[in-house]
């Protein structure tokens, strides 16, 4: 019985080894190349470079490909808002305080600051009260995007009149005379 379990114990040994040697053997490596007949095409977008930070302006680029065509542009983009500081940077440097203010009322949310604040913007050569006086009278040049050019608008907007009862009573006599031929009095 000894002599069948070391037998046992030596094919089961044997078995083991076995396996683990042929499962560490059986590797597969494949290995494939791929032939490119041309590169791949490709749309570069134009660089707009700005290398000056006094200009004011924005570039942008971008491009757009496809297997067949492509298709790539730049352009450049005005920043008004840069270009309002700098004008009023330049103006209030040569002195010109309510021109350098005026240049930047033209942006509806310093117009709104400066309202809030009780300091109207410039209006023709007018500051202060007169300047209110102004803008309230001509609405229409307050900036597009200002929150007071509705109330302003609506304040002076022309109030429509309703006809008085001896306004309806004239205008349903010419009207019967009109339509009829007959004179009443």
């Amino acid at each position: 019985m000894k002599e069948l379990r070391l037998l046992f114990f030596i094919l089961f040994a044997f078995t083991f080894v076995a396996i683990t040697t042929d499962s560490k053997a059986e590797t597969n490596t494949v290995s494939s190349t791929v032939v490119t007949n041309s590169t791949p095409p490709t749309a570069n977008a134009p660089s707009v470079i700005n290398s000056n930070s006094d200009i004011c302006k924005v570039g942008v680029g971008s491009s757009v490909q496809n297997n067949v065509l492509g298709f790539a542009t730049g352009y450049v983009i005005d920043d008004e808002l840069c270009q309002n500081l700098k004008l009023s940077r330049s103006l209030y440097s040569m002195g010109m305080k309510v021109a350098a203010v005026s240049v930047l009322c033209q942006d509806p949310r310093v117009f709104d600051a400066m309202t809030d604040a009780g300091t109207p913007c410039p209006y023709n050569g007018a500051i202060g009260t007169e300047a209110q006086d102004g803008w309230k009278s001509n609405p229409e040049s307050i900036p597009d995007g200002s929150k007071y050019k509705i109330n302003y608008v609506e304040d002076n907007k022309p109030e429509t009149q309703e006809f008085s009862d001896a306004d309806n009573a004239l205008l349903f006599k010419t009207l019967f005379i009109l339509t009829t031929g007959i004179i009443i009095f």
